[in-house]
């Protein structure tokens, strides 16, 4: 076990006095904001008020808990006196990103305090990368990573033109920021250059379709290796008009889906028509058995992660991939989120607040017992 410095030191005494001067289970619940949020932060006027009340519910004594990096020290004193907290900060916010945050909830979960979902959990399954890492599973497709931009200019204009449309998604990001579609828009598709032009579009909310050159489009990705080292590429499937299943999870059980559709003539992006569903909604139990029963426990394996270690909330968001020569739906992974998992369904709100108040009750009674 690696040695803790003075400072750790002294937060760990100070997570003790804390636990020795309060008794009630007390789970804070995170979200980014200013000060003047913070401020007014109740358990009854956020978007996440039913979880507070589920919570209350089991006996528990869950809080707000804004957070900005600003004023960073004030949350963190906050954190020691919790028993849990559990976190909605997306990578890309407006607290800019996690870099800070992440630091600080390692520390706090060193002390004893449960975290979810911890920072390094993220890093394992809540990463673009997972698509690569992941794509023997069963749920993947044809896909690529580039660990430097060197690697990326050389390789990808070849795939670009023997593949047909891809798909580039930085590692970290969140509302499609980062996540741009490709496609040689004339040329030589057997060896493209730089000067062959293409049509992208990024899939946050609003962005237009672009037409430059690929040399020019790919330096505009260069920023991106700078922020994460790495960059992923798939190939577009052909059905992505028709919309994307996200499958909601607490640990690693399927508490509910829900489907988003494109509206109108929107082909790529986050312009969505939302659906909630059950867990025992009918025409998902395919895949709610492949998830449960598969691909979940492989990626458990895979990354060592144990169930308890899964976080309380997460999902996986699928594409309609080949019909298979029944006519079946298949399946493929289009991302795992993480970070800041709403909305949810309705119906899943019991099966969080339980998993939560039994991760956190068993953290204080080993910080008790330790």
């Amino acid at each position: 076990m690696k040695q803790l410095n003075l400072k750790a030191l002294s937060f760990v005494a100070t997570v003790v006095a804390a636990m020795s001067a309060d008794s009630i289970v007390k789970i804070a619940l995170l979200w980014p904001g200013t000060r003047q949020m913070r401020s007014d932060a109740t358990p009854e006027n956020n978007r996440l008020r039913p979880l507070f009340e589920a919570l209350s519910r089991l006996g528990t004594d869950p809080e707000p808990a804004v957070y900005s990096d600003e004023f960073a020290d004030e949350v963190r004193d906050q954190l020691v006196r919790a028993d849990g907290v559990l976190v909605w900060v997306d990578p890309i916010s407006a607290i800019g990103n996690r870099t800070g945050l992440d630091a600080m909830l390692r520390e706090v979960a060193l002390a004893g305090v449960y975290v979810s979902a911890h920072p390094d959990v993220i890093l394992k399954i809540g990463t673009k990368e997972v698509l690569f890492r992941t794509k023997h599973l069963g749920w993947g497709a044809d896909t690529y990573l580039y660990e430097s931009f060197e690697q990326f200019r050389e390789q990808f204009p070849a795939r670009l033109g023997a593949a047909g449309p891809r798909v580039l998604k930085q590692d970290r990001g969140n509302g499609g920021i980062g996540t741009w579609k490709v496609d040689l828009l004339r040329g030589d598709r057997e060896s493209p250059h730089a000067d062959e032009m293409v049509h992208v579009q990024e899939a946050r909310m609003g962005s237009p379709k672009e037409e430059l050159r690929l040399g020019d489009f790919m330096n505009r990705c260069e920023g991106y290796f700078t922020l994460s080292g790495r960059l992923i590429d798939q190939g577009y499937e052909p059905r992505a008009a028709e919309g994307m299943v996200r499958c909601y999870l607490v640990h690693n059980r399927v508490v509910g889906f829900s489907t988003q559709q494109a509206r109108g003539e929107a082909q790529f992006g986050m312009i969505r028509h939302k659906s909630m569903y059950e867990e025992s909604e009918a025409q998902f139990q395919t895949l709610r058995a492949k998830m449960e029963s598969e691909w979940v426990p492989a990626i458990q394996h895979l990354f060592e992660i144990d169930t308890n270690s899964l976080p309380v909330l997460w999902d996986a968001d699928f594409l309609y991939g080949p019909k298979t020569a029944r006519g079946e739906d298949t399946y493929v992974l289009c991302e795992i989120n993480v970070s800041a998992v709403f909305p949810f369904p309705e119906s899943a709100l019991p099966k969080i607040a339980e998993a939560t108040a039994a991760r956190v009750f068993a953290a204080k009674e080993a910080r008790t017992d330790g």
